[in-house]
């Protein structure tokens, strides 16, 4: 069974989760902790729950879901995980200044891995296969736990929604595949985990969700 902490970040109201099950190893997705009562808050859940984090997982490289990776690194030792095709925006300054005009002035950890499709990440006695998702961006990816039917969609998916195609590296037709071709024929009751927003549910989207269809 694993256990789901969501903390709403930033000033995009970015989620964070922190992903866990009954051994205590955790992984961390997209952790856009920009605050510093935002980054102080996913260390304390960790602490006090005696959460050991190995793996820092992100669905994509846009800024907002990557602000908080240098306190993870610091404190757990942790880099970020990403697919090669969005290793370059990880360096986040250069979109941040394009978006914001305002210089970024965190710590940006080397990237540690990428991400591979149809890959495996382990944690305690779980994991999560690496689905890639392109569309938003082209590294974008899902992480899909089949045991308990999660999948964490970051920018992709949303309910009732999904994620804007026209930044740079953005595809109407490579996100139009990922709903419809991979995210669409999960399990009808597998839980969405959106980089945005509330959770869903794919029936909920097949049926709702105009752009899945």
């Amino acid at each position: 069974m694993i256990t789901v902490k969501r903390l709403v970040c930033n000033m995009l109201q970015e989620n964070t989760y922190i992903v866990s099950d009954e051994t205590r190893e955790a992984v961390i997705i997209d952790c856009g902790a920009y605050y510093d009562a935002e980054r102080t808050a996913i260390v304390n859940y960790l602490t006090s729950n005696q959460l050991k984090p190995v793996h820092l997982l992100c669905t994509h490289g846009h800024f907002d879901h990557n602000f908080g990776n240098d306190t993870i690194w610091h404190t757990f030792g942790l880099k970020p995980e990403v697919a090669a095709e969005d290793e370059g925006m990880m360096e986040l300054k250069t979109m941040f200044k394009e978006l914001t005009g305002a210089d970024y002035l965190g710590d940006i950890p080397p990237v540690g891995r990428l991400l591979a499709t149809g890959e495996c990440i382990h944690f305690g006695t779980h994991q999560l296969k690496v689905l890639s998702t392109p569309g938003h961006s082209r590294g974008s990816v899902t992480f899909y736990c089949e045991a308990e039917q999660a999948a964490f969609t970051g920018d992709t998916l949303f309910r009732m929604s999904i994620g804007r195609t026209d930044f740079e590296g953005g595809s109407w037709s490579d996100m139009s595949h990922s709903l419809k071709k991979v995210l669409a024929v999960l399990p009808a009751d597998t839980t969405v985990y959106p980089g945005h927003g509330e959770p869903t549910t794919i029936g909920y989207e097949l049926q709702y969700n105009p752009y899945m269809h």
